[in-house]
């Protein structure tokens, strides 16, 4: 599973990318009004010279024609900028058209899986189903997940599942589970799926257990002028 960082924060986009472990970068208006003392061009251009993998860049038109303009000026910034268009019918036509110029899209705010089908056929290259707002209403978001990564295995869409709105560690366990190609996810969700209290106990305790060890070591005799004296060998 392709793992994207959903956030407008280029700081955090190294930190990942330093970990080997970003595929891409997802970003919406409400990120981006998050930053500060860069335009939205700005950010994407950085974020695209960081990673080669897709960028998400998204529309906030919601008339045809906008979303074109717009979707066309981010797709020209960089060849892996991916045009984020929300499911709506004035998507699926944007869509559509995108699909027939080249244009790849990120199709967003996705609850159903019919809503996924049909942006799978309209063209769109990722599918953004949101589980946490699902979760939010007390549905599982989980069942979306599962039935559109069925739908497109069964019917051999050009198209790949992207889990959204990924709250906690265990929705990227369970997106992994039901078979998402993609889960974007906050930068403090990806440090938790880092930690664990006994992996950071462990490693602890093998830094003090060395500590003490080399502290009884430097006090045998001899010891300090073995080290002083290996030291001065050649090729030490």
């Amino acid at each position: 599973m392709k793992i994207f960082l959903d956030t407008a924060d280029i700081e955090e986009i190294k930190i990942v990318a330093r970990w080997g472990v970003l595929d891409g970068v997802t970003t919406n208006p409400s990120l981006f009004a998050k930053t500060s003392g860069s335009t939205y061009e700005e950010i994407l251009k950085h974020v695209c010279r960081i990673t080669s993998g897709p960028v998400s860049a998204e529309v906030v038109a919601d008339d045809v024609e906008g979303m074109l303009r717009e979707g066309r000026a981010f797709a020209k910034l960089a060849p892996n900028i991916v045009v984020k268009v929300p499911m709506s019918e004035e998507g699926l036509e944007a869509m559509s058209t995108f699909a027939d110029e080249g244009i790849k899209t990120n199709c967003t705010l996705i609850f159903t899986a019919n809503q996924g089908l049909l942006a799978a056929k309209a063209g769109a290259s990722l599918l953004s189903p949101f589980v946490g707002r699902l979760d939010d209403i007390n549905q599982d978001g989980m069942i979306v997940i599962r039935e559109l990564v069925d739908i497109v295995t069964i019917h051999d869409l050009d198209t790949e599942v992207l889990a959204a709105s990924i709250r906690n560690p265990v929705h990227m366990t369970q997106a992994a589970l039901a078979g998402a190609h993609v889960a974007t996810l906050p930068f403090k969700v990806l440090q938790q799926m880092v930690h664990h209290p006994l992996t950071d106990k462990g490693i602890k305790q093998f830094r003090d257990d060395w500590e003490k060890a080399r502290e009884a070591a430097e006090k045998k005799p001899g010891a300090k002028e073995a080290v002083a004296a290996a030291a001065t060998q050649p090729g030490s």
